[in-house]
């Protein structure tokens, strides 16, 4: 063997060897319980910004116009459904977000069950 053959086996065993460590090495995970206490923070927050912000339009629109509490009614169920699609839309970013998690996850089992 000469001298760049011996080159280029060590550089082919150093990738293969980063590639293994790097396949083998465990993911930085959060706590679960942490980070799904944290999306349910994070949609009640949501849903009461809705309501909030519908209740001081309507009744700010109320104290300018002399109405009785019909705007205030009004923009607080607006402010409702604006919050529940704010929610729900947050939820299906989280459903895609796991899925897209576990299909990876699959593939990389996949893969380490072919080389063995």
């Amino acid at each position: 063997m000469s001298d760049p053959d011996q080159q280029q086996q060590l550089e082919q065993l150093e990738a293969r060897i980063k590639a293994v460590k790097k396949r083998s090495s465990p993911k930085p995970r959060a706590d679960e319980h942490h980070s799904q206490a944290q999306l349910a923070w994070r949609m009640v927050i949501e849903l009461v910004a809705g309501l909030g912000i519908g209740f001081g339009i309507g009744y700010g629109l109320d104290v300018l116009l002399g109405t009785l509490p019909i705007f205030m009614v009004l923009f607080v169920m607006l402010g409702l459904a604006a919050g529940v699609k704010t929610m729900l839309r947050s939820a299906q970013e989280i459903q895609e977000k796991k899925m897209v998690e576990m299909t990876g996850d699959a593939s990389d089992k996949d893969d380490r069950s072919e080389g063995a």
